[in-house]
C-alpha cells in the first residue's frame, strides 16, 4: 500500500472561504503544502491578496462577501472563469455575536445565522457543477463544512446563534452526505475546539490555564491539527467517510 498516495491532495483544487485568518488560514496553508492549487476568499481584498502572499505553494485570493447570495454568485463565477472543477471545499467562514439574552438583537442573530448556516448551504448548490466535474468513484470530491464544539458542548459565553447555526450545520452536513453520494462527494463536518484566532483571543496567562485546564491534551489546538484533519477527509484515505462531524478539540467535549 502507498500510503504517501492514499493522504495525497497533489494537483487537487480547493477553495476555502474565510481562508485569510485563523481556522481557514490553517486548512489553506496545509492544504497547499500538501501540493493543493488553493482559493481563499475573504471580504477585504487587501487582507486576502497579502495572505494568499504570504502562504507557500499555490495559493490565490479572490475577494467575496459571501454573506449575501449575490456575492456567492460572484465567487462562484470568478472560480469558474479559472477551473473546470473544485475538488474541495472548506465551509470556514463565520462570525459570532456574543450578547446577554436580555440584549441579543435580531441583527446579531441575522448576521450569524446568515454567514454561518444560509451561506455554506448555497455555495455547494452554486458549485454543484465544478464539485461534480472534479467527483469519480474512487477520490470523491468533498465538503468539509467547519463546525464548532460548541454544538457538542455548552461554553460560558453567550452566543446563542452561534451555537444554533454550528448545530445546524453538523446535521445540514448529514442531510447533504445522503443526498450527494451520488454524484461521488463527501460532506463532514470538522467541529473545532479552541484554536487561537481572531475569533478565540487569549488575552493572559490566566486565561490560558483556564481554557488548557478543561481540555484533556493541556493544550489548544496548532495549526498542524486542523490542517491533518482536513487534509485526511479530502484525501483518497477519507473517500468512505461522509455525513460524520469530527471533533478536533483535545476532548474538550468530553
Amino acid at each position: 500500500m502507498d500510503t504517501n498516495a492514499l493522504f495525497s491532495v497533489a494537483g487537487r483544487v480547493a477553495l476555502v472561504t474565510g481562508g485569510s485568518a485563523g481556522i481557514g488560514r490553517m486548512i489553506a496553508q496545509g492544504l497547499a503544502a500538501a501540493g493543493a492549487r488553493v482559493y481563499i476568499c475573504a471580504r477585504n481584498a487587501e487582507r486576502v491578496a497579502k495572505e494568499a502572499d504570504s502562504i507557500e505553494g499555490d495559493v490565490i485570493g479572490i475577494a467575496a462577501d459571501i454573506s449575501t447570495l449575490e456575492g456567492i454568485e460572484t465567487l462562484v463565477s470568478e472560480l469558474s472563469a479559472r477551473e473546470k472543477a473544485l475538488h474541495i471545499l472548506v465551509n470556514n467562514a463565520g462570525t459570532l455575536s456574543d450578547a446577554p439574552i436580555d440584549e441579543f438583537s435580531e441583527a446579531d442573530w441575522d448576521g450569524v445565522i446568515d454567514l454561518n448556516l444560509k451561506s455554506p448551504f448555497f455555495l455547494i448548490q452554486k458549485l454543484l457543477p465544478l464539485l461534480r466535474a472534479g467527483a469519480v468513484a474512487e477520490h470523491p470530491s468533498t465538503v468539509i463544512n467547519i463546525g464548532s464544539v460548541g454544538a457538542l458542548k455548552i461554553g460560558p459565553r453567550e452566543v446563542y446563534a452561534y451555537q444554533a447555526s454550528k448545530g445546524a450545520i453538523h446535521w445540514l452536513t448529514k442531510s447533504l452526505a445522503k443526498n450527494l453520494s451520488k454524484d461521488n462527494i463527501t460532506v463532514n463536518a470538522i467541529a473545532p475546539g479552541f484554536f487561537e484566532s481572531d475569533m478565540t483571543v487569549i488575552t493572559d496567562d490566566a486565561m490560558r490555564e483556564m481554557v488548557t485546564s478543561m481540555v484533556p491534551r493541556g493544550r489548544t489546538g496548532l495549526a498542524e491539527d486542523m490542517a491533518g484533519a482536513a487534509i485526511y477527509l479530502a484525501s483518497r484515505a477519507g473517500s468512505y467517510v461522509t455525513g460524520s462531524v469530527i471533533p478536533v478539540e483535545g476532548g474538550l467535549s468530553i
